[in-house]
């Protein structure tokens, strides 16, 4: 069976497609979003930083990636990218920034990666493609499936000032955050 929590070493490396360029200056859309929390959270009404990873689709023990995942770039590493977040929540916590998880799989599916990674922060479902559509974020088909490609925004009062895409490996994701957030001006 696939270890979710390892990364393969021979997988293809994203490149920038130019999708994300029109992001920076963008506000976040005013919606509710179903969360692991149990609660609708308003992304675009959260006050201060506020960091939004978006990825694919994470895996399940026991079941298999969709055929050929491995080869897609940018698409293996939900599990390792969420766990590199959980283990820096409190050094972002402490740069000022909240951190929430955002993918178009269902809460229930959400709900049992969370709590399997004891994750500290909620995951968000767009599950409508809602905030997909409204930022036109960039997306790709697997197996059937319309998925976010990985990206990661940062916003302050709801507007995004900063984006990474794409990511590579997965788990670097906080590091880049973290440097973003330590070098912005006072």
């Amino acid at each position: 069976m696939t270890n979710l929590n390892q990364l393969p070493t021979d997988l293809p490396i994203p490149q920038d497609d130019g999708a994300a360029n029109h992001l920076v200056g963008m506000r976040l859309p005013n919606m509710l979003l179903a969360s692991t929390t149990g609660k609708q959270l308003n992304l675009g009404e959260i006050s201060g930083r506020l960091v939004i990873y978006c990825y694919p689709m994470t895996g399940q023990p026991n079941v298999a990636l969709p055929d050929g995942w491995d080869q897609i770039p940018g698409a293996r590493g939900c599990t390792p990218q969420s766990c590199s977040f959980r283990d820096h929540y409190q050094e972002l916590q402490a740069l000022g920034a909240e951190v929430v998880g955002l993918s178009v799989q269902s809460t229930e599916y959400q709900q049992e990666m969370a709590d399997r990674l004891h994750l500290p922060f909620p995951i968000v479902s767009d599950l409508d493609y809602q905030f997909q559509r409204a930022l036109q974020l960039p997306t790709f088909v697997a197996a059937g499936m319309t998925l976010l490609k990985r990206i990661t925004l940062i916003a302050n009062d709801g507007v995004i000032e900063a984006v990474h895409y794409p990511i590579f490996p997965s788990d670097s994701d906080p590091a880049w955050v973290i440097k973003h957030l330590k070098n912005i001006p006072a």
